[in-house]
């Protein structure tokens, strides 16, 4: 039985993640800042958890593998969005995005780690395309989430020799409700469905991608 945590679980991508590795025959603990649905699709589900925060993580992650028995991976999907000049905008912003994007995965990862070290597993966490090649309004956020990307690359050169691989996934615009209500004029042939990116990360967590560590895949469809 493998195990799986997903982070922002609750929302429009953890929700497909969750579905999708389940039909896989993952066992999935979602854990979310947001209170958890009473019915919800998942073997546990753990809401009102400060994933920035780093005992609160560590005890949810106890609690996870206390009633599921151990944990083989772990999905970093918490975070979120803003856009904002640099021009006129605040420095509280940088340091929003760098909680909500960097500080969440940091703190996940060092909570799983000594479970994941016991027997090996997988860590993928979701990056952006915007870390790449940010836009203009995109400094804060592509600022994390190229943090996030180093720190996928450095984790993973740490863990070498424990069995413990770490990718991650950068895609471009996520077609959810909520960015296409946000961008009613933009051109969506780009953007990558919430079940794209939930194959490409349950390919990442299989035995499949066992010779794959330290790689950060663009997703972007043709259109």
């Amino acid at each position: 039985m493998s195990v799986v945590i997903v982070t922002g679980g609750f929302g429009a991508l953890g929700r497909v993640v969750v579905a999708a590795l389940t039909a896989r025959g993952f066992t999935v603990a979602a854990v979310d800042v947001a209170p958890a649905p009473a019915d919800y699709p998942a073997a546990l589900a753990l809401g009102g958890v400060d994933l920035a925060d780093e005992a609160a993580v560590a005890a949810a992650y106890a609690s996870v593998v206390a009633r599921l028995g151990r944990l083989d991976g772990l999905v970093n999907i918490a975070g979120g969005f803003i856009w904002e000049p640099v021009e006129g905008g605040a420095l509280e912003s940088w340091d929003r995005m760098f909680r909500m994007n960097l500080r969440t995965a940091a703190a996940s990862s060092a909570a799983a780690l000594p479970y994941l070290t016991k027997q090996g597993g997988a860590i993928v966490n979701v990056g952006a395309a915007g870390a790449v090649q940010p836009g203009m309004g995109m400094a804060p956020y592509a600022a994390s989430k190229a943090g996030v990307r180093a720190l996928t690359e450095s984790l993973a050169d740490e863990l070498r020799g424990k069995k413990v691989r770490v990718n991650a996934v950068l895609p471009t615009i996520i077609d959810t409700p909520a960015n296409r209500a946000a961008m009613p004029d933009a051109d969506t042939a780009g953007w990558v469905s919430p079940a794209a990116a939930a194959k490409a990360i349950a390919f990442l967590l299989s035995d499949e991608a066992s010779a794959v560590t330290g790689a950060s895949l663009l997703l972007s469809l043709a259109g």
